[in-house]
């Protein structure tokens, strides 16, 4: 999937010559698993090797596997019987040793060409995208408790294609360089940070986890890696792979932690340059306020990026195609529990579609498989991630059960005998500003607002005023007056906006993902800017013509 183009030198005059090749890649191509297929084989094989083991994951600090006393589980969320993997918590000490030992290696790292470094990636990518594959998607499958084809969008395709397209974007950075002028020369030299990045990932994307830690180091930058409790087994395999493609030791650390106390420590440290960060509001603004209240302690300004999940719209107008609606809601509320900061959560549908929508929408919910995606690969979901998600999602359901504006159309069962089962459920709403259509759930719960139909106008600011999140949303009508004025009038409610499209399955280099408000950053990761969040640019001045006088013509 990579080419390169031949290279071409270019100099700055004799300051520095920079290597100029233009990287092409493609997106990953995403595996149809049928029947007899060979990458079915092999995932069946690594899956099997699997079953009822539990891995046992260190931290990782330089060459050195580090256990402590707080040990800690990684369950299966379809069968919390099985302890997927035995991990430790990193305690105070440990990562503030991971964090001087980072600051020694920086220098060297950010020292080399940014080619050397780029290669690390494209060599994972290549190892991800060929015989490590069946291992990263089986470890996130039973891990994480993904179907074949999220397991493959998201631990393959995914993470492939951040890894190339990163690598590629941070050596095409090179090439953008300031004017000259008659008698000097001016360079633009892409350092990392000075000291390092602390990168918190979540558990619900293999893919993220990568990214957060992947491309601040190929800019030159050392990481710390707090990977999460629940995504353990397949980000150590990534974090191996790296390591196996050449990434030295210390340039990422892997350091599962207790949130708090990661938290605590990096924010504490005078080293800290920035934090990357995907998961919930609360901890991004303890972070955040952590930065500030530290702030003079702090050898630079840490860069702070972050993305918090949404609550994610689809506006039905009268004119919309109607199976488009529905196909692209259930996937869009339902594929991997509503568990993706992109998901479906809240629908709006004028009173004339609504029973032929809400028809089909319940023809297709009772056709939804729930269970074990390892063992019954025709599973359209699995259980949700663990039991403090299981325990928030029963309280929304509860509610719902009891609450007089609110009646539940399809689902609302739940059972954690064996995993943290929560059936796929509408819930529909005579009130527009209930707290089910403004507060993220995160899981698989789509709300729906029946409107008059000549009222979208009034609804579209609804949709903008409703919810704190601006992370995704999409609208459907065949009408394209409408199509421009709700473009208009949505026009900061989503970073990702979707037109007769479901509000999920951004690919990267195509649709780059975040939003603002208290969703996030924005700061676009799987787009060409993402890689200067992580540099601190130098500008060298050379000048080729002495200066022999101090006066100006003027002064006579």
């Amino acid at each position: 999937m990579l080419r390169v183009r031949a290279a071409v030198s270019q100099s700055w005059r004799g300051f520095k010559t920079f290597p100029c090749a233009a990287v092409e890649v493609k997106n990953e191509p995403i595996l149809g698993f049928t029947e007899g297929s060979a990458e079915r084989k092999e995932l069946l094989k690594a899956l099997d090797r699997l079953k009822g083991k539990t891995e046992e994951i260190p931290c990782v600090v330089g060459d050195e596997h580090v256990w402590t006393k707080d040990i800690r589980y990684q369950l299966s969320p379809f069968n919390h019987s099985h302890k997927v993997a035995k991990f430790c918590y990193a305690d105070k000490e440990l990562i503030n040793r991971a964090i001087l030992a980072s600051v020694a290696a920086r220098r060297e790292w950010d020292l080399k060409p940014v080619q050397d470094r780029a290669q690390v990636l494209f060599k994972a990518a290549d190892v991800i995208a060929g015989p490590k594959r069946a291992e990263v998607l089986a470890k996130t499958m039973i891990g994480q408790g993904k179907t074949v084809v999220q397991a493959e969008i998201d631990a393959a395709a995914e993470l492939i294609d951040f890894f190339r397209f990163n690598a590629k974007h941070a050596v095409e950075l090179e090439k953008q360089q300031p004017l000259d002028a008659e008698g000097s020369t001016n360079t633009m030299l892409y350092r990392g940070l000075e000291g390092f990045v602390a990168a918190v990932a979540p558990f619900n994307f293999t893919a993220i986890g990568g990214n957060l830690a992947g491309t601040p180091a190929v800019m030159g930058n050392v990481v710390l890696w707090k990977p999460s409790d629940s995504a353990m087994s397949a980000s150590y395999a990534v974090y191996k792979v790296l390591r196996e493609c050449g990434l030295p030791p210390n340039i990422i650390q892997f350091l599962p932690a207790d949130g708090p106390v990661f938290g605590d420590a990096v924010t504490s440290s005078e080293h800290l340059a920035g934090v990357n960060f995907t998961g919930s509001v609360p901890t991004f603004k303890r972070l955040w306020k952590q930065v500030a209240q530290n702030l003079d302690s702090y050898r630079t300004f840490p860069r702070l990026a972050g993305e918090c999940g949404g609550k994610n719209f689809h506006f039905v107008h009268k004119s919309a195609e109607v199976e488009s609606v529905v196909t692209g809601t259930i996937r869009s509320a339902f594929e991997y529990g509503g568990q993706k900061c992109s998901a479906c959560s809240r629908m709006y549908v004028p009173d004339s579609l609504w029973p032929q929508i809400r028809d089909q929408l319940l023809d297709i919910h009772r056709q939804l498989k729930v269970g074990d995606p390892v063992e019954d690969f025709s599973t359209f979901l699995s259980a949700v991630i663990d039991d403090k998600s299981f325990a928030r999602i029963k309280k929304w359901l509860d509610r719902a059960k009891s609450s007089s504006g609110l009646k539940v159309v399809a689902g609302g069962n739940y059972d954690d005998s064996k995993g943290y089962f929560v059936e796929p459920t509408i819930i529909e709403t005579t009130d527009p500003r209930d707290a089910i259509m403004s507060e993220e759930i995160f899981g698989p719960v789509l709300a729906v607002y029946v409107y008059p139909e000549n009222d979208y106008k009034e609804v579209l600011q609804l949709i903008d005023s409703t919810s704190p999140y601006a992370l995704t949303g999409a609208v459907f009508a065949q009408d394209q007056n409408v199509i421009d004025e709700a473009a208009k009038v949505l026009r900061n409610a989503a970073g990702n906006y979707y037109v007769n499209d479901k509000c999920t399955g951004s690919v990267v280099a195509q649709q780059p993902f975040g939003g603002a408000r208290t969703s996030g950053t924005n700061d676009k990761p799987g787009g060409p800017h993402y890689v200067l969040r992580w540099t601190s640019p130098q500008v060298v001045k050379q000048t080729h013509v002495p200066l022999t006088d101090w006066s100006y013509s003027y002064m006579g």
